[in-house]
């Protein structure tokens, strides 16, 4: 016990001394972490089931603080006894800021999204792309020198339908959700 006690300290005193060095811009950025939709894609009204995922992204070096982005989320979750599985690959601008340690920034993406063929009520058929778009912001906390513990949300909106037939085209429900909020948290790597 008094040996993982010595070895916490150290950690501790170890990450506050590299923090308290003078911090290089960073070039790049590698974000991994946990993601949260608000709604499952057909989550029509008296049905809404959240869906949890992961969100990664990389982000280019800055130029005068707004930097290129690309971002990737994927959600796994049931809603009306159908599987749902969207994922969304986007990719556009980010602007941040440094307030003290922490960095803040706001950002705006589009890109395409993507959904399992049987994600409608009860299974139905419904379409596997759609456009996608996200604007949101967030807040990066150094830990050390290197990486830094970040938390984010947004506005995200994604047009999906379901495919009543070949025929008739997509057809869409009164009520299936197109506007959904996001909040992601995890790591980021800064190099």
């Amino acid at each position: 016990m008094p040996s993982r006690l010595f070895s916490l300290i150290a950690l501790l005193c170890l990450s506050s001394a590299l923090h308290a060095q003078k911090e290089a811009p960073a070039r790049y950025q590698i974000y991994g972490g946990y993601s949260y939709l608000s709604n499952s894609l057909d989550g029509v009204t008296g049905s809404h089931q959240p869906l949890n995922g992961f969100d990664a992204g990389v982000a280019f070096p800055s130029w005068h603080n707004l930097r290129f982005k690309v971002d990737v989320s994927a959600y796994r979750g049931t809603n009306l006894g159908a599987p749902q599985h969207p994922y969304f690959i986007m990719g556009g601008g980010q602007y941040s800021w440094r307030i003290k340690r922490e960095s803040v920034f706001v950002e705006g993406l589009a890109g395409n999204g993507g959904a399992n063929k049987t994600w409608g009520a009860d299974g139905a058929t419904g379409q596997t792309a759609s456009f996608s778009a996200l604007v949101g912001g967030g807040l990066d906390t150094p830990i050390t020198r290197h990486i830094a513990f970040r938390v984010e949300g947004g506005f995200q909106y994604s047009y999906f339908a379901l495919e009543h037939s070949v025929t008739l085209g997509p057809y869409r429900i009164p009520g299936l959700p197109t506007n959904f909020g996001r909040i992601s948290s995890g790591l980021v790597w800064q190099f």
